[in-house]
């Protein structure tokens, strides 16, 4: 599919570190043959359910794909998600989502990422982070982001706090059929302007802007 025809595959998020690529099909195929190999490699499992990534291959693969091809044909004012493949040095290592629900009358978003087993621990997980949150509160005038994690993925959970997110309370999920609990984060605009980075550049903002609604219904501006 052409650009032009969905602006999403358009948009770009670049760093010092990683680059943020709308999902196209291509990217994705550069993609498989990590969700192949395994994305949720052991206990403590950090995907809640249900999770295509916990099924065994290779239904786990075509549950992946159709997961992200229903997603972009659901783009609607009061509930869009934004997909992208994150590139180290060109190779395509992880995914990172952008949520927005009734963004525009409340500009509030939430994040969902993974990464390859064999990339974690380098800081990673933090950068695509602040990536795609430049680009929510940069790019699309964000008031607010919030974020989930279980209480014992670690990595996530630092990665919010590092960023300035504040804690927002717990709730429940189920995790591989058992409950478990969550914590749950919340980063304000001012917040997010103290630790505001000149280093990120975004490419195709303004196409995508219509595409999701953004502006649309008289929301004040942030």
């Amino acid at each position: 599919m052409p650009r032009s025809m969905y602006p999403p595959f358009g948009l770009g998020v670049v760093t010092p570190t990683l680059e943020l690529h709308g999902a196209t099909d291509d990217l994705l195929a550069d993609l498989l043959p990590v969700v192949r190999a395994g994305v949720a490699d052991g206990p403590p499992y950090p995907f809640d359910d249900p999770m295509s990534l916990y099924e065994d291959g290779p239904l786990r693969e075509r549950k992946w794909l159709q997961a992200i091809w229903r997603g972009r044909g659901n783009v609607r004012p009061e509930s869009w998600r934004l997909y992208f493949v994150v590139t180290l040095g060109g190779r395509a290592v992880g995914m990172q989502d952008l949520i927005g629900t009734d963004f525009d009358r409340f500009r509030t978003v939430s994040t969902f990422s993974w990464l390859a087993p064999g990339v974690r621990g380098r800081g990673l997980g933090r950068e695509m982070r602040a990536a795609v949150l430049h680009l929510a509160f940069e790019g699309f005038g964000a008031a607010e982001a919030t974020s989930e994690a279980f209480f014992d993925n670690v990595a996530s959970n630092r990665v919010s706090g590092t960023l300035g997110y504040r804690p927002d309370g717990h709730g429940w999920a189920s995790r591989r059929g058992e409950p478990a609990r969550l914590n749950r984060w919340r980063l304000h605009r001012d917040d997010w302007e103290a630790r505001r980075r000149g280093d990120i550049v975004l490419t195709g903002v303004e196409a995508c802007r219509p595409v999701l609604f953004i502006g649309e219904h008289g929301a004040p501006e942030a």
